[in-house]
């Protein structure tokens, strides 16, 4: 988990930006009332829950048990229903039932294990997606902004970033009684992410700007956290 306070479901986490947020996802979605969304890397529930309170059919999907054990109580708090389970999103298997998916704020796409492949894993989770969704239905995800990482890294010898894989590794301080966190992410550029949706069957209609907090149909900043990327299944 990249511990930058995203997917965690707090009491700030069910006001008014996070609600917005929503609203910006079915803008984009353009689903009606009782289809079914995936969330690919769920967390501890929030985009989730609220999709589940707007009257949507949602399976939240995430390979932390301790994240999903925070997201029951969440959706049993909130009085709402939803589907959990706990596959690793780069290997699940799901029928092609859902009329959407979301996979967002690093909850999976892009935060690879030890022994991740950095074309291979974020390929896997694509092509896993395709599978799970009908034909024609839309999938939004978002990246960490390779060409922020680039800016930001003018020196590559201390080992946090490689230009090669665009892979940053870093270390966060524990938190109390915990071991220090260490991450290895993937930042995407936005035409290599339209090649790995084109051969995972998804056909980028959209990429925005998607720094959590301010999504919108924006030009991307060079310098934001995040790339936001809407796609959809090819027939």
């Amino acid at each position: 988990m990249r511990p930058h306070g995203y997917r965690g479901l707090t009491a700030s986490a069910s006001s008014l930006p996070w609600r917005s947020a929503v609203d910006f996802l079915l803008e984009e979605l353009a689903l009606t009332e009782g289809q079914s969304i995936l969330d690919i890397g769920c967390g501890t529930g929030r985009h989730a829950i609220e999709l589940a309170k707007r009257g949507y059919k949602v399976t939240g999907l995430d390979l932390s048990s301790g994240m999903l054990a925070k997201a029951v109580e969440a959706a049993t708090r909130a009085g709402v229903e939803v589907e959990w389970i706990h596959p690793d999103a780069t290997r699940f298997r799901l029928a092609d039932q859902f009329n959407a998916a979301v996979c967002l704020c690093e909850g999976a796409f892009g935060l690879l294990g030890k022994a991740d492949d950095p074309i291979d894993q974020p390929l896997n989770i694509l092509q896993n997606i395709s599978r799970s969704l009908k034909p024609g239905a839309t999938v939004i995800l978002t990246v960490l902004n390779a060409a922020a990482m680039i800016r930001r890294y003018q020196d590559v010898e201390a080992g946090r970033f490689d230009p090669l894989t665009l892979v940053e590794a870093a270390e966060y301080p524990p938190a109390e009684g915990e071991p220090p966190i260490s991450t290895r992410e993937r930042g995407g550029v936005p035409t290599e992410l339209t090649l790995l949706c084109s051969m995972a069957g998804l056909t980028v209609t959209d990429i925005w700007g998607g720094t959590a907090g301010n999504w919108g149909r924006r030009t991307i900043d060079l310098d934001e956290i995040e790339i936001m990327v809407v796609a959809r299944k090819k027939p």
